[in-house]
């Protein structure tokens, strides 16, 4: 499958669930009224992490806010700034006993919206507190996986000085190094990706659902680098 059939395919699916703020940002979001008394504090202070209101945020819990309070469809504050990428933000949340691991509807916590973003600034601070690194977004991947369909360099080599599984399989079928190869353009940010994979002990002869290895993926697609990459690793 090339990543643009990938693309369309999944662009259905999110038709309807995108990595967007719009039910964070809605008046009145988590059962709050539009002001900054106690009773709108959740949707407040979730409204003003999206919008990277460091001050307003700091007001909100001093006042009293809960840090881990949730918008209806089940985003908290932190997930917020993670997606807009406000790192100060999200410090001062963390700070404050941001719990980093809940999910909202789409599935998306600060670290696996890392994965997305590829922002490693944000990511030290979600560290920071210790994130399940097994979570799994809508597509039953780590966040090693989009960071390495996505091309984030920098991310993938982050996450891999980290636990993180090399070889989580996602609802695809698919590894990240698979991903790096199928949906990547096999140019230079997927040619250090899949080093870096390589380097980092993922399983090269890993193959997807019909039994296509890595390496049968690169050589279809005529990507030598990561040819040479693969094969200087004993993939078959």
């Amino acid at each position: 499958m090339t990543r643009a059939a990938f693309l369309r395919a999944i662009g259905r699916v999110l038709a309807h669930s995108p990595l967007v703020l719009v039910a964070a940002c809605a008046p009145g979001a988590g059962g709050g009224g539009g002001g900054d008394g106690p009773s709108s504090a959740p949707g407040a202070l979730v409204r003003a992490a999206a919008s990277g209101e460091l001050a307003a945020v700091r007001r909100l819990l001093d006042a009293g806010a809960d840090v881990n309070a949730r918008t209806a469809e089940g985003r908290t504050a932190v997930t917020a700034a993670a997606i807009g990428d406000h790192v100060a933000v999200a410090r001062t949340l963390i700070d404050a006993g941001a719990d980093v691991d809940i999910q909202d509807a789409d599935r998306n916590n600060p670290l696996l919206v890392c994965g997305e973003t590829g922002s490693v600034a944000m990511l030290r601070e979600v560290l920071r507190a210790h994130p399940d690194l097994a979570a799994t977004n809508r597509f039953g991947g780590t966040a090693l996986i989009p960071a390495s369909d996505r091309g984030h360099v920098a991310m993938v080599r982050a996450l891999l000085a980290t636990d993180i599984d090399r070889d989580h399989v996602n609802n695809l079928g698919w590894t990240a190094l698979i991903e790096a190869v199928i949906l990547g353009e096999g140019g230079a940010p997927h040619q250090q990706i899949v080093r870096a994979l390589v380097d980092a002990g993922a399983d090269v002869d890993l193959a997807d659902r019909d039994g296509v290895t890595p390496l049968a993926h690169a050589r279809e697609r005529g990507y030598d680098e990561i040819i040479g990459t693969l094969e200087a690793a004993g993939a078959h």
